[in-house]
């Protein structure tokens, strides 16, 4: 379970994490029979991340399990970084995430995630300040990707914080050797910021899925998580009507 206070303009949102002793925390090796799904299933796309690893030392595991099953059977790999603090540390993060990723085709996150969970800095960015500089993220997943050469595909959002409603909001991505930039939000109103990069994760992986054109896959992610920011929570009641329609720019004129 996962409890929020949402902000209100200066006052940030604040979470409280209750997954200890759960279900899933308690999962381990050798419970899941991934050359079932991989394999004989044919499950295309497998996403997990830095929250599930962060759970126990079994779900760790698992995890690497999972991602080396699937990188042998040719599944996707993608693997939201998602640094938590109340979860674990930075120094567990980053020896727990660092040996996953050569098994790893798709790496999302932002410029926090990539600094405490996989070690890599964004030079002159101070995102408590409202800036963001794409210059200086592209310059950091330069190095992510000429150190992991497997990856394929990065992900990374872009969130000016101008208050607890409102941010700048928009995303880059690195696909087969260039970068793309997402639509540009300044200024986007929202209801509540949780679940933003999930939204993110989830838009840009339809794309990818449903054939769509790098450029077309970013500004599906950037459109998810800010229409998923309108609304309370971190799970999506948006329409495909709806999602395509701001993702091809459209604005939020009332439709009668």
């Amino acid at each position: 379970m996962n409890f929020t206070e949402v902000g209100f303009g200066p006052r940030a949102s604040v979470t409280l994490y209750d997954r200890a002793y759960s279900a899933t925390a308690g999962i381990k090796p050798g419970e899941v029979d991934w050359k079932e799904l991989f394999g004989k299933k044919g499950v295309r796309w497998f996403h997990t991340g830095g929250i599930f690893s962060a759970l126990s030392e079994s779900t760790r595991l698992v995890v690497a399990e999972a991602v080396k099953a699937a990188h042998e059977a040719g599944t996707v790999v993608s693997y939201d970084l998602n640094f938590r603090s109340k979860l674990w540390s930075s120094k567990e993060a980053i020896e727990t995430t660092r040996p996953l990723v050569p098994y790893i085709d798709c790496l999302i996150g932002n410029e926090e995630d990539f600094q405490k969970v996989l070690g890599y800095e964004v030079e002159g960015v101070d995102v408590e300040k409202g800036e963001i500089d794409t210059r200086a993220f592209k310059g950091m997943v330069t190095k992510v990707v000429k150190d992991f050469p497997n990856v394929k595909v990065v992900g990374t959002t872009l969130r000016g914080v101008r208050s607890a409603g409102v941010n700048d909001w928009s995303a880059i991505m690195w696909a087969d050797g260039v970068f793309y930039d997402g639509l540009s939000m300044p200024a986007l109103e929202i209801e509540d910021r949780v679940g933003g990069g999930d939204g993110f994760a989830s838009g840009f992986t339809y794309g990818f899925l449903n054939g769509k054109s790098a450029q077309e896959c970013v500004n599906y992610g950037v459109a998810h998580g800010a229409m998923l920011m309108t609304t309370r929570g971190d799970s999506s009641m948006i329409t495909l009507e709806e999602l395509n329609h701001v993702a091809a720019g459209g604005s939020a004129r009332i439709k009668r």
